[in-house]
């Protein structure tokens, strides 16, 4: 529900409101406009009668919100939220860049590729330290120990990390070492991890499930926002679908209703969605011109032998390519990369 007041309304009479509603278990968040103010209320407002909250003189209006998610709503935040990640925005004007390798597989070899993406403009490292995947056999990850090389990539080069948690039970490791906590699609919808992460401060990359629609995506930024953890981060990695071409489909259209329907930036990673380096630069430009406020893509200096997913895999020099028409398309749309 969100109920616009006066300009003029006395404080008293507004606090007096906001008790009203706190009294109700309701959450009220409070946004001040040039020419008005603005409260959200976010829990069972069914209970709310409108006419009567209309009734009281320094309310002008009263709207009920249809869809279920109220945190991460444009509604109750018309300003873009800009995540902040050691100074660099994600949000803002400037298109983010995240790049580095599938796995980390050593700390020469980590280093190694992030003085070289960094070289192309990057402005964070990836690299997963912690694997989900489909087979119990293969490669899982170095865990703490490629933690800590990610930490020494970053001493040395000064990019934040983003690195995927897969379990709760490693938490104080990643707000100890971890710049931005990634959530795979694997664990999209995997609530206590959400509200985990919510009760940091670190910002999320919240990647979109398989197989989930739009709104379940939202809903499960919605779970880590309530919490109290605002700084969240779409990120489309492309569904599940009939299609055999590419390892998934990759959903542009995500991009305008995430903008549309909430206030959260959003950035795609064209590797996943692809599963072969041929696609990325085509994947990663359309982004950019669909408003995408960041790219993630995977780069490694010896794709024949990586440890995972060296098919999807730019090296430096393709993602050097990529990063200078990348840099052209955003000029268009008033961007910058």
């Amino acid at each position: 529900m969100i109920i616009t007041l006066k300009k003029d309304a006395p404080q008293a009479e507004i606090n007096k409101l906001v008790k009203r509603f706190e009294n109700m278990d309701l959450q009220v968040t409070m946004i001040q406009g040039a020419n008005y103010n603005v409260f959200g209320l976010v829990g069972d407002t069914s209970k709310v009668d409108k006419k009567n909250v209309q009734a009281n003189p320094i309310v002008t209006n009263v709207q009920r919100v249809a869809q279920p998610y109220k945190l991460a709503n444009r509604m109750f935040h018309p300003e873009d939220t800009i995540v902040n990640v050691d100074g660099i925005q994600i949000g803002g004007k400037k298109i983010a860049l995240i790049a580095g390798p599938c796995s980390v597989e050593s700390e020469e070899q980590i280093v190694r590729i992030a003085e070289e993406v960094k070289e192309c403009g990057a402005d964070m490292l990836r690299g997963g330290a912690y694997k989900p995947r489909t087979s119990p056999y293969a490669f899982q990850g170095l865990g703490t120990e490629g933690i800590m090389d990610l930490v020494s990539a970053r001493e040395k080069t000064g990019l934040p990390i983003v690195s995927e948690l897969m379990s709760a039970d490693k938490i104080d490791e990643f707000i100890e070492n971890v710049d931005i906590i990634q959530i795979g699609a694997r664990n999209m919808q995997n609530f206590d991890l959400l509200k985990a992460v919510g009760r940091t401060n670190k910002p999320v990359l919240l990647k979109r499930g398989l197989c989930n629609t739009i709104e379940e995506w939202i809903m499960a930024a919605e779970y880590i926002m309530a919490e109290g953890n605002m700084n969240v981060i779409f990120c489309e990695r492309g569904i599940r679908t009939f299609e055999t071409y590419t390892r998934n489909t990759l959903d542009l259209a995500v991009i305008p209703i995430i903008k549309e329907r909430t206030h959260l930036p959003i950035i795609i990673d064209p590797s996943h969605a692809a599963g072969d380096y041929k696609l990325i630069e085509s994947l990663s430009l359309a982004a950019i011109a669909a408003g995408a406020d960041g790219l993630i893509i995977e780069v490694h200096d010896d794709p024949e032998n990586a440890w995972s997913d060296g098919a999807q895999s730019l090296k430096p020099e393709r993602f050097k390519d990529l990063v200078a028409k990348g840099k052209a398309i955003a000029h268009v749309v008033g961007r910058s990369l």
